[in-house]
């Protein structure tokens, strides 16, 4: 294209520069939005020249390759050194954080120009603004307030006679934050030619993988997940966590690695060719689970005709069981048993039978004796309609329900009775039949008498742990006698009341030995001949405290008085022995030794060792680099990446695990720091105690391997479930952290940096101790351990003890501090200590003797453990084994977890809860009360729902917060407070401190 000047001015640089047209290719598989495209143009770009009594920049016509007009502009001052300046009209940006500007030029080699001031750069610059606001004299026309992108120089120059080649450079902005922003293009010196310039932003394109679709996604500084949805027909398999489905988009407008999604099409449905569409089950098939697997045949005795069937109904007569699973065959009940026989031996009679022809098609057959008394055999005379059940006197062996076996005994019948005996045989499937179950009868008749009534029960005599009672022998019937009499008895009142114990005899008295004194006891009696047991009599109470014992008051006074002394002699010898033996556990815990040859495991500095790579290859495995599969990054931490991967070594299951990685470029100083970490974690074995998988040093990036734990840390997991566990579960998780730290604590560990923050919680809700990073070891010689750090040391100031803040001394005292902060942590959902106060502020307050109140609804028994840490005299806060104590009383008297205020006044100030809601009336608008509440989240849907007023917020119900989509309890509990404030009280409360 030959380029054309616009009238009255002279070029300094001979003749037009040559443009040429250039195709860049943009990243395969990104889309892009073009904001501002020059080529596009085809009238007067208005672009501002500075100086403008003097412009050098002159906007030119051409015509491309194609003869279609294209604007452009040039500028050539290689005798002047002079700042030449050129902006853009304004560009909005829209919701593009990054910005590419590429720009198309030609520029001059200054060897053919021979002029000193000559330069074959250029500089180009952005200035932000919200709106069009730039004229001519602002911004100012100089490096600040624009911002700098880079220095432009050329790869290709022109020279006379050489070949014509332009120039085309890509650069980036970012970070972008107004609505839109200028272009400077700033020349000294330059002779060149703006060919185009062109500015876009990436997105990635709509995708569909792993069952699940992802919508365009514009890219931002930030590493960020796009959130996507299950596709049709696909869900998030029970027990998983509902966690849309994300996906990392590249900043280059690419979508990065394999989304991490647990959609999966769901019951009735199977993947289709590919993993973006799920396909209904055809008919005749079915699909009882959502997850990988494909579609199955119906079982035997069921169908199906409705495509996308999750299971298949069973054909008419035939069952399935609610156990059973969806793919198991239908069955039908069982058909009656076979062939019963009886034996009948006095009262006593022996079934057995065969089993049923068909079971039914099931393995799960049991069987059940009903028994009918139809009254004596001469009375009856046959007739079935007189039959009633019988009653509870008649007992079963081994049981009269649920049999397995086929052979039953029954005893307890009455003699010369007729009785009816139906065995019925049962499955899985025969509640739910319309039908009684199949059943199979025998008529017997008993013989024999059974003794009657024993009667005439009485005391003969007794003592302070005796009773001896008589009876009357019963009078009995053809030519039978009384083999012997069996005798029950039991306390009358108490906690064994009604467990009786049996004593046999045969005799018509019996003595009763082992009684306790003073206590009524309940007596029954039987007689039992060769027809079998009788009835056991009616009950009688008698007293084991006997008649006339002041006789014995004497003596029984002098005996107590030789007991109290006794007693008091041995409280004496065992408080002597309990003072010593606590001496020895005390000198025993401070020196780390044990007598008798007994060790207790003490941990081990890694910064002791001469060579710190000993420590970790004593202390932590080495894994092969080709076992480990990095799936995603979940995180940053001090000294790399954070990311999440599988771990498969041979012969062992595969499992998940958290990978911190280090990033290239370390000093050996930062390597040394960052493994120091797995020689710490590499001591510890304890279900509380963050578990070290390995290292990987022999390869880069060097790595460390810890368990997964899929909760992440405490403090985000409780605020993102605010509201959503009971009491005995947070105290649960505060159990778990005590048992670690008693742990720890036990090996002579100090943390020095236990917060929330700090403790990791798997899927079973299992919290774990981590991050080592501050933790340092307790001095072994020392009757005062402790560790002093460096004065240049950072300290967590809201969770540190005042004497690790003042002197920087570190015990497990201080950590018992931190552990009351992090039970307060717990209890408030991950609320952050001390609220807004400044660090200074904190250590004011705990100076002045003030504490942290009781979240709401805190149990007053749980605030009271809090205050018991953070004692200022560190030797009267409790140790963790007294916390795990502690603790467990509470969990195993869940009532105690019931009071939530104190019965007298606390023993320490309490600073004010600062975590109340304030009132409507201290706020002017909804959006800013409820940034005020740390509700913001919902702004949009209080406005949507026409709730944009204060009076109208005033009266919001729980109803109305579930239809704005408030779903959380802890939300709707904390919004409805605030507007209760409002009702109840019309002024802000008074601030106590």
């Amino acid at each position: 294209m030959e380029g054309r000047r616009a009238p009255g001015r002279a070029s300094s640089c001979g003749p037009p520069l040559l443009l040429l047209p250039l195709l860049l290719l943009s990243c395969c598989g990104a889309e892009e939005e073009v904001l501002m495209n020059t080529k596009l143009e085809t009238s007067d770009l208005r672009w501002t020249n500075h100086p403008a009594d003097d412009p050098e920049w002159e906007e030119v016509s051409g015509l491309d390759d194609e003869s279609n007009s294209v604007r452009t502009y040039q500028i050539c001052t290689p005798n002047s050194p002079s700042s030449y300046w050129l902006r853009t009209r304004w560009i909005p940006r829209r919701a593009a954080t990054i910005l590419y500007v590429e720009i198309r030029f030609t520029m001059m080699e200054c060897s053919g120009l021979n002029q000193r001031h000559c330069k074959e750069t250029f500089n180009l610059y952005y200035y932000q603004s919200d709106s069009d606001e730039a004229t001519p004299t602002h911004p100012a026309w100089m490096e600040n307030p624009y911002t700098k992108v880079a220095t432009v120089a050329a790869d290709h120059l022109l020279r006379r006679g050489g070949e014509r080649r332009s120039n085309v450079k890509l650069l980036r902005l970012e970070p972008l934050r107004g609505a839109g922003l200028y272009l400077a293009f700033h020349s000294q010196g330059a002779c060149m030619a703006l060919l185009s310039v062109r500015v876009f932003y990436r997105k990635c394109p709509p995708l569909s993988r792993a069952f699940a679709s992802f919508p365009e996604t514009i890219p931002h500084s930030l590493v960020e997940q796009a959130q996507g949805v299950c596709v049709e027909n696909a869900v998030t398999p029970p027990g998983e966590q509902s966690r849309p489905p994300s996906m990392l988009c590249g900043e280059d407008g690419q979508w990065v690695g394999q989304p991490t999604s647990s959609c999966a099409c769901r019951p009735g449905y199977e993947a289709g060719e590919t993993d973006i569409r799920c396909r209904a089950c055809p008919s005749g098939q079915f699909k009882a689970g959502s997850g990988p697997g494909g579609c199955s045949p119906c079982p035997a005795y069921s169908n199906t005709k409705i495509p996308g069937s999750a299971y298949c109904p069973c054909q008419s007569g035939y069952h399935r069981a609610d156990s059973d699973p969806a793919q198991a065959a239908c069955s039908r009940p069982p058909s009656a048993p076979r062939s019963i026989v009886s034996q009948i031996n006095d009262t006593t009679v022996t079934l057995e039978w065969s089993e049923p022809l068909d079971r039914g098609g099931r393995g799960d057959l049991t069987y059940r004796v009903l028994c009918s008394s139809c009254g004596t055999a001469t009375a009856t005379k046959g007739l079935v309609g007189s039959c009633s059940a019988c009653d509870d006197s008649v007992l079963y062996h081994p049981a009269q329900r649920g049999l397995t076996q086929r052979r039953v005994v029954v005893w307890g019948l009455r003699p010369h009775t007729k009785y009816t005996f139906t065995v019925q045989s049962l499955n899985g499937v025969s509640a739910l039949s319309q039908s009684q179950p199949a059943s199979n009868r025998v008529n017997v008749t008993t013989s024999r008498d059974v003794p009657p009534p024993v009667s005439g029960l009485r005391r003969a005599a007794a003592s302070e742990t005796s009773l001896t009672v008589e009876w009357d022998a019963p009078v009995l019937q053809n030519q039978n006698h009384v083999l012997d009499y069996q005798l029950r008895y039991s306390p009358k009142d108490g906690e064994e009341a009604g467990q009786w114990q049996y004593v046999s005899t045969r005799s018509t008295s019996v003595v009763l030995t082992g009684l306790q004194r003073a206590v009524q006891y309940q007596v029954q009696v039987r007689a039992r001949s060769q027809a079998g047991y009788g009835s056991f009599s009616a009950v009688s109470s008698f007293n084991t405290q006997p008649e006339g014992a002041n006789h014995s008051q004497l003596v029984v006074t002098g005996v107590l008085v030789s007991m109290g002394i006794l007693l008091l002699i041995t409280m004496a010898i065992v408080t002597v022995f309990c003072y010593r033996r606590r001496r020895r556990e005390e000198m025993k815990e401070r020196s780390g030794h044990y007598p008798m040859g007994q060790t207790m495991k003490v941990y081990i500095d890694p910064f002791t060792y001469e060579d710190p790579n000993e420590a970790v290859r004593e202390f932590a495995k080495e894994i092969d680099a080709s076992f480990v599969k990095i799936e995603e990054v979940i995180g940053a931490g001090e000294f790399g990446e954070v990311c999440r991967g599988r771990l498969r070594i041979p012969g062992r299951k595969e499992n998940y695990v958290a990978i911190k990685t280090l990033k290239g470029g370390y000093t050996e100083k930062q390597r040394r720091d960052f493994l120091s970490e797995a020689s710490i974690m590499g001591q510890f074995q304890h279900p509380n105690i963050i578990h070290l998988e390995g290292v990987i040093t022999t390869s880069c990036p060097v790595m460390i391997l810890t368990e997964f734990m899929e909760n992440g840390a405490l403090d985000s997991f409780l605020r993102v479930n605010d509201g959503q566990f009971t009491t005995i579960q947070l105290v649960g998780m505060l159990r778990g952290i005590a048992a670690g730290m008693k742990y720890l604590s036990d090996m002579s560990f100090v943390h020095r940096d236990l917060a929330a923050r700090n403790i990791l919680v798997n899927s079973n809700l299992v919290c774990k101790v981590s991050d080592f990073g501050l933790s340092r070891f307790l001095t072994e010689n020392s009757s005062d351990p402790t560790y002093t750090s460096s004065l240049g040391g950072k300290i967590p100031i809201r969770w540190t003890a005042p004497e690790a803040i003042a002197y920087r001394k570190f015990t497990s005292a201080s950590d018992a501090w931190s552990y009351g902060i992090v039970m307060w942590e717990v209890m408030s959902y991950g609320e952050r200590p001390y609220w807004d106060m400044s660090n200074q502020d904190v250590i004011n307050a705990i100076e002045q003797d003030y504490r942290l109140p009781p979240p709401p609804e805190c149990p007053a028994s749980l605030h009271a453990l809090m205050l018991d840490c953070w004692q200022k005299e560190r030797a009267n806060r409790p140790r963790f084994c007294d916390v795990v104590a502690a603790l467990d009383r509470l969990i195993r008297n869940p009532a105690s977890l019931k009071v939530t205020h104190p019965d007298g006044p606390s023993p320490s100030q309490l600073l004010l809860d600062q975590r109340r809601p304030p009132p409507l009336s201290a706020c002017g608008s909804v959006s800013e009360w409820l940034r005020a509440i740390k509700m913001e989240r919902y702004e949009q849907s209080f406005l949507q729902a026409g709730f944009s007023s204060l009076d109208v917020v005033s009266q919001l119900n729980t109803e109305d917060l579930l239809r704005v989509g408030v779903t959380l309890a802890g939300h709707q509990k904390k919004i409805l407070s605030s507007i209760q404030t409002l009702r109840i009280h019309k002024t802000p409360p008074t601030l106590l401190y």
